[in-house]
């Protein structure tokens, strides 16, 4: 868990940091206020999706494949806006670049994944779905190797840390 930052260090970072460094910053701010609007929206519609469909209609059958398809296809629509947002927050607390490969590759597949779950397989093209699965496949192995790649950056930064403590 990282700690909350006093105002004056927030300051004295904001005081720091380049004129670009801060118009990125203004920009990851209001997209993620933004992207925050989007998932209340996308929830709020999930919600009276769920309602309607379950309490008013009555027609709310899970086992439905076209009422799975929809509620679930909207539920990984907002996974999708969390995730997305998370991975700005990250930026807005400096610990990394703005461009985070992993999480851009995370998001990448589980928008693929939405879109597995919504396919209507009796409508669906066999090309098309051998692209999504190889599209799945690649976006697995880049996962991996940024996380393998991640992995050892952190052992070698642990273990330079303690070469460089005294004893």
């Amino acid at each position: 868990m990282s700690e909350a930052k006093s105002p004056r260090s927030n300051s004295v970072l904001w005081r720091s940091l380049t004129f670009y460094e801060k118009f990125e910053q203004v920009v990851v701010f209001v997209l993620t206020i933004l992207i925050a609007l989007i998932v209340l929206a996308a929830l709020w519609n999930l919600l009276k999706l769920v309602a309607t469909s379950l309490f008013l209609v009555g027609i709310f059958d899970p086992t439905e494949p076209v009422v799975f398809q929809t509620v679930f296809g909207a539920i990984f629509t907002v996974v999708i806006a969390l995730e997305f947002k998370r991975s700005l927050l990250v930026v807005v607390e400096r610990r990394f670049g703005i461009v985070q490969v992993r999480a851009v590759v995370m998001i990448a597949m589980l928008a693929v994944v939405r879109k597995f779950i919504i396919l209507d397989l009796s409508q669906t093209e066999a090309m098309k779905l051998l692209a999504l699965g190889a599209a799945i496949l690649a976006l697995g192995i880049v996962y991996w190797l940024v996380r393998d790649q991640d992995r050892r950056e952190a052992e070698a930064a642990a273990l330079e840390s303690t070469e460089t403590r005294p004893p």
